[in-house]
């Protein structure tokens, strides 16, 4: 259809000035819409070509980065797998029929596929170092959660316990993962364990299909807060993502789904989606306290979560979200464990560690290209435009018209989880390994390929898939 080839001009691709328009027609300005893109492209290219070549230097120079291949935390080490055919069969399929296929699919069709092909997707990459190496054996090494499951056989006593074994130092001090996160992140894998869901391979199973469903709460939220048809455009590219590299196989992918639902939960209560807003409210609150006790960074999506209720214009689901909120951390405080504590002790950890050798100077911009590895130039491109779009959508949303303006509600909702981003990058305990970190932010980044024109999306979504293609047969990345 012709709709499907139009750039909203001043939206997401003009200059930002006036309110939002229609659909544009105008050629020559569409033209320079898609310059601006590419340009945008380039840029992230020149950035994560820039943090190579010097990263490189400073870690021949001095070693201080702590990353053998600079900007990513991988090490040189071409290979082929049992995943590579399965690898490259998705992303033909998702480039060929992907954007057809979520145009016409009835949505809850489209929901089930979006989380088969993007579960589908993680796996057959993680596969191209093979079952043992790919997936069973990675949440196993020495720095991972499965290591100290025999010391949390009494759960309450642990958790009382669990802050004087974070700084190194300590007697029996925790491995990396265990005193870089809040318990719940571990106690996942310890009630696996006890439900015979124990070791690696169930662990590495449950993290990428939990973690699959983040697609599913991002289309929703996107759905019920902008615009169906936006929710569509951005299904191939949140499908295709290519963090799914570090999702497949880490525990930072099922951190992505806990935080995304709870955002999608709190957009259903806010709009009135559902049949009982007050609960998903609620089960939002839940999930977002759990969140917090999966990892210390991730309170910082409480910038999507208010603009979920800046779009929606309300504040009536916070009582009952903010209830639910409580649950999770008046749980662990009267179970004895202490989150503030806790938090102040990991950054003693972390200048006792890597994180006190890597200099901030080079991270603070090189964990930016990071995120452009992560997330792909298509949403660099769409990022740019949802700057665009930024001073005619305050303006709608002041008027009280943003309604009729699903480009730029997605744009703010985009450029909440950017702001998010920054702000764990600035805060300067994200230096390095931010293509895994970060993933409960880039997930919402994603969205912004919907502002792309529907003319050359199959070139953008190649564009995502064969940089992670990639860097998966090229690199040995360790998640």
């Amino acid at each position: 259809m012709k709709t499907e080839d139009a750039t909203p001009t001043n939206t997401v691709g003009g200059t930002g000035h006036g309110p939002p328009a229609p659909p544009d027609h105008d050629h020559g300005r569409a033209r320079r819409a898609g310059r601006a893109d590419l340009v945008a492209a380039a840029a992230g290219v020149l950035l994560v070509t820039a943090a190579v070549v010097v990263g490189q230097v400073i870690q021949n120079r001095d070693g201080s980065l702590r990353a053998q291949w600079p900007p990513l935390l991988a090490s040189w080490d071409p290979h082929l797998g049992p995943g590579t055919p399965a690898a490259l069969i998705m992303a033909v399929l998702v480039v060929v029929h992907g954007p057809a296929l979520a145009a016409r699919l009835p949505w809850r069709g489209l929901l089930a596929a979006a989380w088969a092909g993007s579960t589908a997707w993680v796996f057959s990459l993680a596969l191209i170092d093979g079952w043992h190496r790919g997936v069973a054996k990675r949440l196993t090494t020495k720095h991972e959660y499965l290591r100290v499951i025999d010391r949390f056989e009494d759960i309450p006593a642990t958790l009382r316990d669990f802050t004087n074994h974070i700084v190194i130092g300590e007697p029996g001090n925790w491995p990396a993962h265990i005193a870089g996160h809040p318990p719940g992140a571990t106690l996942t894998f310890v009630w696996l364990d006890r439900v015979g869901l124990g070791g690696g391979a169930w662990a590495a199973v449950f993290c990428v299909v939990v973690g699959g469903s983040g697609v599913l709460a991002a289309l929703i939220t996107v759905r019920v807060l902008a615009e169906e048809r936006l929710a569509r455009r951005a299904a191939p590219f949140l499908v295709l993502a290519p963090a799914a590299v570090w999702a497949g196989v880490s525990a930072d992918g099922y951190f992505t789904a806990v935080a995304a639902w709870s955002v999608a939960l709190l957009a259903l209560a806010a709009t009135r989606r559902v049949r009982f807003p007050a609960v998903a409210a609620a089960g939002g609150g839940l999930l977002f306290g759990w969140t917090c006790y999966l990892s210390y960074g991730l309170g910082l999506m409480a910038a999507v979560l208010l603009a979920v209720l800046v779009l929606a214009r309300t504040a009536r689901p916070v009582p009952s979200f903010l209830l639910g909120a409580l649950v999770v951390p008046v749980a662990f405080t009267l179970a004895g464990f202490n989150w503030w504590t806790a938090y102040h002790l990991l950054v003693e950890r972390y200048y006792q560690g890597a994180g006190g050798v890597r200099p901030y100077g080079y991270w603070v911009w090189a964990n930016l290209a990071c995120a452009t590895l992560a997330t792909g130039l298509a949403a660099v491109a769409g990022l740019r435009r949802s700057a665009m779009a930024v001073p005619g959508a305050v303006r709608a949303l002041r008027g009280g018209s943003a309604t009729a303006f699903p480009e730029a509600r997605l744009a703010l909702l985009v450029l909440a989880a950017l702001a998010a981003l920054l702000a764990a990058d600035l805060s300067g305990m994200s230096k390095a390994e931010t293509e895994r970190i970060w993933q409960p932010f880039l997930l919402w980044l994603l969205p912004a390929t919907a502002l792309l024109p529907r003319r050359g999306v199959r070139w953008w979504l190649a564009a995502s898939a064969i940089p992670a293609l990639l860097i998966n047969h090229l690199l040995w990345t360790g998640w």
